[in-house]
Order: structure tokens, then sequence, then C-alpha cells
């Protein structure tokens, strides 16, 4: 008898949502239906984990434990929530931060904590998957800049956010988490002509004896948005672990501005089908004053005649906007929408929410609770869902091996 049959039938996944749920190419789930091929054990194991929940609720997972540090809104635990993650310590600094995370994961009973430095490792629950996507601004081009011309440290150096990093290493040291996911700016891999990046990978290879694999990730395979993130693996046995072999989507193929945007600006018909959140209009307040349209235009300007790349993005329905930014509250210069007869707008938060993935097609919409800056500050510090939830899968199998390791009748592997 076909096991995976079995399995992915009691779970009511399709082949297609199989193969996506376990981090395998469909084509190797048609051979696992086929019997040409057996999955491994883990993957047998993740699916037996899914708790059927109804049609209209998709399928409850339990198939390990993680903590969620510098956690701002919750986007890399979603992804790991995916393939079965379940939380077991919170920590995040940002008390707004904190207010949209409690909304959105209402059901938490586990700690909360504030500040990492004060945090005792020993204090932390034990878990199998340590997620930490620590403070990119000391080593973002924008804030090496910032602090450059403000003649203030960055990097390690930077004193207030650079050292995070150690605290992170602090806590994988004491608690030997099976793996971990650290994710941050592009730039970290060039900050500091490479000497950040160094450290961090001497620190998690040599001090900790991790198995670390990195990969900077665009966004726009995904969303309409470039936005290139560092993504850095480790897995505390060698497990054989690589993302060479994850399969990201043609960028060129990639969503379009429409898919996220209200009616107006040309998406009468969004391709997104977002059933939630909808306005019938954008409320005038997100349109630019003539005034402050009028300063950025001039601003761009100046910046042109000297040969400088500054100024806004100007962007309709069939774009893919620039990176989505902490300061987006400022004047949204990055990123603003066209509009026939007056000034461009602002993206509205629900459809900076959309952007970053936390509210997916047909899918229930993130709560937002707090004020529009505040929002507009927690998206884009964010990370984008949908690859994180891509990474998640294609570390599944893996994570699920090394899960099953520490039960008494867990193996090292089956056959692939």
């Amino acid at each position: 008898m076909n096991e995976f049959i079995t399995l992915r039938q009691q779970a009511g996944l399709s082949v297609a949502e199989a193969a996506t749920l376990t981090g395998y190419a469909e084509r190797t789930a048609y051979r696992w239906e086929k019997g040409d091929t057996r999955p491994r054990k883990a993957v047998l194991d993740l699916l037996r984990a899914i708790k059927p929940m109804g049609k209209d609720h998709g399928q409850k997972l339990d198939a390990f434990t993680l903590i969620d540090l510098f956690a701002g809104i919750g986007g890399l635990r979603r992804g790991f929530e995916s393939i079965g993650g379940t939380c077991v310590f919170t920590c995040e600094w940002d008390k707004y931060s904190k207010e949209t995370y409690l909304a959105n994961f209402p059901d938490d009973a586990h700690e909360f904590a504030d500040d990492i430095r004060a945090v005792n490792e020993k204090a932390i629950p034990p878990h199998d998957v340590l997620l930490a996507g620590f403070p990119c601004q000391p080593f973002s081009i924008a804030g090496v800049s910032k602090k450059n011309a403000l003649s203030r440290p960055h990097g390690f150096a930077c004193e207030a956010q650079g050292t995070l990093f150690f605290d992170v290493a602090r806590i994988i040291k004491h608690h030997e988490p099976k793996a971990f996911l650290l994710e941050n700016v592009k730039n970290l891999v060039n900050h500091d002509r490479g000497q950040t990046f160094r450290v961090i990978r001497a620190v998690l290879e040599k001090e900790l004896g991790y198995h670390i694999q990195a990969k900077v990730i665009d966004a726009k395979s995904f969303v309409p948005q470039h936005r290139e993130r560092i993504f850095i693996a480790g897995f505390r046995k060698d497990c054989g672990f690589s993302f060479d072999g994850m399969a990201i989507p043609d960028p060129l193929s990639g969503p379009l501005l429409r898919s996220i945007l209200h009616p107006g600006n040309g998406t009468e018909k969004p391709e997104g089908h977002f059933t939630a959140g909808r306005q019938a209009q954008v409320s005038p307040r997100y349109t630019l004053s003539d005034h402050l349209w009028s300063y950025l235009r001039n601003y761009a300007e100046k910046h042109r005649q000297k040969g400088n790349g500054f100024g806004f993005g100007l962007f309709g329905p069939d774009d893919v906007a620039r990176t989505l930014s902490a300061r987006y509250y400022k004047d949204g210069s990055e990123i603003l929408i066209r509009q026939v007869g007056k000034p461009p707008r602002r993206l509205t938060p629900r459809e900076c929410a959309r952007l970053m993935g936390f509210d997916a097609p047909g899918g229930k919409p993130m709560k937002i609770v707090v004020s529009d800056t505040q929002a507009y500050k927690q998206f884009g510090n964010a990370v984008v869902v949908p690859v994180v939830e891509k990474v998640a899968h294609h570390m599944a199998p893996f994570i699920l091996d090394a899960v099953a390791d520490r039960k008494p009748h867990g193996s090292r592997r089956a056959s692939a």
C-alpha cells in the first residue's frame, strides 16, 4: 500500500499541495504518488502531523517548536507555521509591533519578552528551530550612509543594535536548536568590505558548530516589489541542506502592482481577488499635497542635475515597486501611485500588507490595529511572507529529519 497516498488523502492535500508543503518539486511528489520512489520518513511524519480542521479552515500542524526573536509583526513565524511550527517564545521590543503581533496571534499563551539583552537564555523554553530577523539598520546601505553622515558607528560598532547578533548567538549556544534561520539586508554580505559577514560566519560555524548556507532572494518573484534580503540557514548536524535546489519563480513573471492595489488606478479587475479589506475608493488623505509633490519633484531634479539617482519612485498598476522602507510614513517617496488629474498617492496600510504578503489572495486579512505611521514602519521593517514560506518549505524535510532524530522511534533518514 502506498503510504504517501494514504497520508496525503487523509490530510486533504492534492499532490501539488503536498509537494509545496514538504518543500519538494511537484515532479518528485508525483514519483511518490506512482510508487517509483519512497519519500523520506520526515516527509511522511509531516503529513501525519496535519490535523484536518475542515474545508474552510485549512490544516493544523504540530511538528516542531520554534522561537521568534526580533519578531516584528510575525512574518518569519508565519512562514514556519505553514510547515508545522509551534511558537513557544517571542521577543520584540517595539510596543506598537507587539500590539500588532498579539492582535494577529491572539491564542498565544507563551512568554513575550521585550529586550533580548535582558533575557536569560536559560529562561527560554527548549525549541527545535530559532528564527531571528536581527536589526538590519546597522548594515543597510541607507543606514550606513546616514550614520556616516552623522559620524556615528555602524555595523558591529553600533552598540545600540549592531551587537544584538551576539545575543542570538548566546541563545543558540545554550539551546543548540536543530536548525535556525536568520534574515537581514543584502548589504550584510558586503558591509565593512565583507568583514561583518566573515565574523557572523565564524561565530556560527567555528564557535557554535553549525553547518550554514546563505542565499540572497529578491521578493519580486513573489510580490510586486524589488526587495533583496539574505537568509542564513543553519543546521546542528551536516544533513546536506543547500539552497541550490530551491526553485524560485521567474521574477519576470512575478505579480504586478495591480494585484495589490485598491480599485481605481486601472485596477477595477484586480488579479489578486482580495475579498476583504478592499476599499471602493482610497481616502483623499493618502494623496500628496501640492506642496509636498512640488518639493519631491524639485528635489529629484536637483539631484538629477548633479548626476545622482536620488528621487521619488512613481508607479502604475503594471509596474513593480521599489523596496518599501520603514520611513515610508514620512513622504512615501519610494513608492508613489499615479493618479489622473491630481498628485500621486501613498499606498494605504492595507495595500502594504498585501505588498509584503501578510494578506494573501482569498485569505483572511491581517489585523492592523495601530496608526498609519506605525503600520508603515512595521511593514517597512518586515519580511515578505511568501519568501519565508518558500524557504521554510525548502527546509522542512531537513527540519523534520533533525527533529525525528531526538525521538526514540526516529530514524536518521529514509530513502528519497
